[in-house]
C-alpha cells in the first residue's frame, strides 16, 4: 500500500512530468475550457489562454514550458499562419492589394510612430531600445483568426487586407529586428544587406515558385493517395518555415507564404482542406493558445510601480496604435464600422512575433527586464481584446450581410437548395461528388442526394440491394469532405424518367450528370438517354467531363450564347460558376455578345467576382473551334447550352457533348443546361438587386 502511495505521489509531483498525464491534462483543457467559459459569453480562444495562465508555471504550476510544449506550440503558430495563407481568397486579395498595402503601411507606421516617442521620451529608454520596443507594437499575431474562419467570413475583404497587412508589417519588423541586433553587435555593413537580400530572394522563389510546381506534380501523380496529401502538405509547411529561418526571417513568414503557394491547389471545400482545418483547430492551434497563457506571469504587475507603469503603457500604446491604423484604413477604403472593428480585432493581438522581437532584444542586452515583463502582460491583454472585438465584429458583419441580401434570398430561393447526383459510374463518382460539393451553397443544410435508378424487371429487388450497397460506400467519401449525403435507390422503367421523377419529388435545384460515353456502363445508363433526361426535366443540369483533378485548374473559360439572360436559370448557373472559381482560386473569362454580355457585366460587378468578358459570337462554331486551339491544358471549359425551344437555343447545341469531346479531349468540360424560362426573364427580376 505504501509502495502504491509513493508511486502516486511521485507521478503527481508538480510540475507534472509523466508525458501521458501531461497530454491528457492538455486534452481535457482543450475540451472543457471553451465549453465552460462559453456559458459566460467568453470566447473559446480566451478560455484556452486563461487556462494556460492557470496551469502554467506562474499559476498552479501543473505544467512547465518544456521542449514538448514548445514543439506543439510552434506547430500551432505555424498552423495559424499557414491556414491564413491557405484560406486567403487570392482573387479578392489581388483586387484589394492596394488595400493590403495601405493597411500594411498604416499598421506598421502608426504603432511605430506613436510608440517610439512614448518609449524614448516618457519611459526614458535609449534609441535602440525605444525603436525595437516601438517596432514590437507594429507586429501582431492573428490569434483570433480561427474565429473568422469558424464563422465563415475568412474571405471578406476586411479579412483579406488584414492578412495581407500582417505579412507586410511582420516582415518589416523582423527585418528591423535583424538590423538593430546587427547594429548593436557592430555587424551592420554592406555585406549584411547583400546577404539579407539574396537569402530573401532565394527563399521567396523556393516557396512561391518551386513548391507549387512540386505540389502540383505530387497531387497529379498520387491523386488516389489522399492520406499522403496531408503529410505532403505538412512537410511543405515546415520545410518553408525552416527555409525562412535560414533566410533570416521568422518561420511564421515561411508558413504563411507556403499557404499562399499552395492556395490554388487546395480548394476550401476539399477533403484535404477539411483534414488540415480539423487537426489544426482540434489540437495544434489550442496547444499554441495554451502556451501563450503559460508565458503570462501576473505577479510582475505587483513587482513594483515601474513594472506596472511600463506594462500599462505598453498595452495602451499597442492597442491605440492598431486602432488608429484600422480607423484610417476604414476612412480611406470606405469600410463599415463592423469591418473597421474586425480589422482592429484581428490586428490587435500580440503573441509570437511580439515575443520573438522582445526575447531577442532582451538576450542581446538591448531591452531590460521591465520591458520583458510588461510585454508578457501586454500579450494577455491584447489577446483578450483581440478575441472579444473580433467575435463581436464578425457576428455584426454576418448580420449586416444577411440584411443586405434579404431581397436576393427571397428572390433566389424560398427554400434550402437541393442537389441531385444520379449514379452512373463507380470509378468517376468521387470527382463528380467533389464538383457537386464545390458548387453547393454552403448555407444550405440539405444533404446532397445520390441517386441510382434500377430497371423495374424480374431482378429489380436484387439490383436494388446491390445498388444501395454501392451507394453506401460514397457516404464515407462524403464524410472526408465534411458533407452529408442522402442515398436514394428507386425503380423505374428507364433511368431518364426515374431521374426526372426523383428530381421533382425532392425538389432538386441542380442535377449533376456524368459525361455520356460511346461504350460501357455509362452508355447503357445514359448514352442516348441524355437528351431524354434534359428534355424531361426543367432543372439546371451540369454535364461533367472530369478526367483531370479539379484543383489543377488555373482558369475557367465560359462560353455563353446570346439571349442566355432570358433563361430562368441564368443567375443560378452564374452563381455556381462564381462559387467554383472561388473554391479553385481560378480566373473566369466569359465569352458572349450583345445584351448577354452586358448582363454578365452587371452580375460580375454586383457579386464582385474576379472575372473578365470578351465580345464574341459563341454560336459561331467555327469561331469556337478556333478559340479551342488556344486553350491551355489546365483550363476548365464551360459551355452554356439550352433546351430546344428556349430563347438562347441554337442548332449548334445538338449533340454538343460529342462535339466538345472530339474538339478538346484533354480538357475538363462542363455543359450547363439552365432551368427553363418562365414568364419573366431572370434579369428583369434581378434588376436593382444587390449580390454583395
Amino acid at each position: 500500500m505504501e509502495k502504491l502511495w509513493n508511486h502516486l505521489t511521485h507521478e503527481f509531483v508538480l510540475p507534472l512530468a509523466n508525458p501521458v498525464l501531461v497530454f491528457s491534462l492538455i486534452l481535457f483543457i482543450i475540451l472543457l475550457a471553451p465549453i465552460i467559459l462559453r456559458r459566460f459569453n467568453v470566447p473559446g480562444i480566451i478560455g484556452l489562454i486563461l487556462a494556460g495562465v492557470l496551469v502554467g508555471p506562474y499559476g498552479l504550476n501543473l505544467l512547465e514550458k518544456n521542449s514538448a510544449i514548445d514543439l506543439f506550440s510552434t506547430i500551432g503558430l505555424l498552423y495559424i499562419m499557414f491556414i491564413a495563407g491557405l484560406e486567403l481568397d487570392l482573387n479578392e486579395f489581388k483586387s484589394n492589394r492596394n488595400g493590403s498595402l495601405l493597411f500594411g503601411f498604416f499598421t506598421f507606421a502608426f504603432p511605430l510612430g506613436i510608440g517610439f516617442p512614448v518609449c524614448h521620451y516618457i519611459l526614458g529608454y535609449d534609441f535602440n531600445a525605444s525603436f525595437l520596443t516601438a517596432s514590437m507594437f507594429a507586429t501582431h499575431t492573428m490569434v483570433a483568426y480561427p474565429i473568422v474562419s469558424a464563422l465563415g467570413i475568412a474571405k471578406n475583404r476586411a479579412v483579406a487586407i488584414t492578412v495581407g497587412g500582417t505579412i507586410l508589417t511582420d516582415t518589416a519588423v523582423l527585418i528591423i529586428l535583424a538590423v538593430i541586433v546587427g547594429k548593436s553587435e557592430g555587424t551592420l555593413d554592406s555585406g549584411f544587406w547583400i546577404r539579407l537580400g539574396i537569402s530573401l530572394s532565394i527563399f521567396s522563389a523556393i516557396v512561391l515558385i518551386l513548391m507549387p510546381i512540386i505540389a502540383k506534380w505530387f497531387f497529379k501523380k498520387l491523386e488516389s493517395e489522399k492520406h499522403s496529401h496531408y503529410i505532403f502538405v505538412l512537410s511543405m509547411v515546415f520545410l518553408a518555415a525552416f527555409i525562412a529561418e535560414l533566410a533570416g526571417v521568422e518561420p511564421i513568414i515561411g508558413a504563411f507564404l507556403a499557404g499562399l503557394g499552395l492556395n490554388k491547389l487546395i480548394p476550401h471545400s476539399s477533403a484535404l482542406m477539411n483534414r488540415i482545418e480539423f487537426i489544426g483547430n482540434s489540437l495544434f492551434i489550442p496547444f499554441f493558445l495554451i502556451s501563450v497563457g503559460m508565458l503570462v506571469d501576473i505577479r510582475v504587475i505587483f513587482s513594483g510601480p515601474m513594472a506596472l507603469i511600463i506594462a500599462g503603457t505598453l498595452s495602451v500604446v499597442a492597442l491605440f496604435g492598431k486602432w488608429v491604423a484600422a480607423w484610417f484604413t476604414q476612412l480611406i477604403l470606405r469600410y463599415t464600422p463592423a469591418q473597421r472593428n474586425l480589422i482592429f480585432g484581428l490586428s490587435s493581438g500580440h503573441a509570437a512575433a511580439t515575443l520573438a522581437v522582445i526575447l531577442v532584444g532582451y538576450r542581446a542586452g538591448i531591452l531590460d527586464e521591465n520591458i520583458l515583463n510588461g510585454t508578457v502582460v501586454l500579450i494577455l491583454i491584447t489577446c483578450l481584446v483581440s478575441s472579444l472585438v473580433t467575435e463581436r465584429a464578425a457576428k455584426r458583419l454576418i448580420i449586416e450581410s444577411e440584411n443586405d441580401n434579404s431581397d436576393l434570398l427571397k428572390f433566389q430561393i424560398e427554400k434550402q437548395e437541393t442537389l441531385l447526383l444520379p449514379f452512373a459510374n463507380v470509378e468517376n463518382i468521387e470527382k463528380l461528388l467533389e464538383f457537386t460539393i464545390f458548387i453547393k451553397d454552403k448555407k444550405s443544410i440539405n444533404p446532397i442526394s445520390i441517386l441510382s435508378v434500377v430497371s423495374n424487371n424480374e431482378e429489380a429487388e436484387i439490383n436494388l440491394v446491390k445498388a444501395r450497397k454501392k451507394l453506401e460506400g460514397f457516404v464515407e467519401q462524403a464524410a472526408a469532405f465534411d458533407t452529408e449525403v442522402n442515398i436514394i435507390t428507386t425503380l423505374d422503367l428507364n433511368p431518364a424518367s426515374g431521374i426526372a421523377r426523383v428530381s421533382r419529388e425532392i425538389m432538386a435545384d441542380t442535377i449533376v450528370l456524368g459525361w455520356p460515353r460511346k461504350s460501357g456502363l455509362i452508355q447503357k445508363i445514359f448514352g442516348q438517354k441524355m437528351d431524354a433526361i434534359v428534355s424531361n426535366t426543367d432543372r439546371t443540369i451540369f454535364i461533367c467531363h472530369l478526367e483531370r483533378p479539379l484543383l489543377l485548374h488555373r482558369s475557367i473559360s465560359v462560353f455563353v450564347p446570346e439571349w442566355a439572360e432570358k433563361e430562368f436559370g441564368f443567375i443560378h448557373w452564374f452563381l455556381k460558376i462564381a462559387r467554383l472559381s472561388s473554391e479553385l482560386s481560378a480566373k473566369v473569362q466569359f465569352f458572349s455578345m450583345g445584351s448577354t454580355l452586358e448582363s454578365l457585366q452587371v452580375l460580375i460587378q454586383s457579386n464582385q467576382v474576379s472575372a473578365s468578358v470578351k465580345d464574341h459570337a459563341v454560336s459561331d462554331w467555327e469561331y469556337f473551334k478556333n478559340q479551342s486551339q488556344n486553350l491551355a491544358m489546365d483550363e476548365l471549359v464551360v459551355l452554356v447550352a439550352a433546351r430546344k425551344g428556349s430563347a438562347s437555343y441554337h442548332h449548334m447545341m445538338d449533340n454538343i457533348p460529342e462535339k466538345m469531346e472530339s474538339l478538346i479531349p484533354e480538357n475538363n468540360i462542363l455543359i450547363i443546361y439552365p432551368k427553363k424560362s418562365e414568364n419573366a426573364s431572370e434579369m428583369e427580376k434581378f434588376d436593382g438587386l444587390s449580390f454583395n
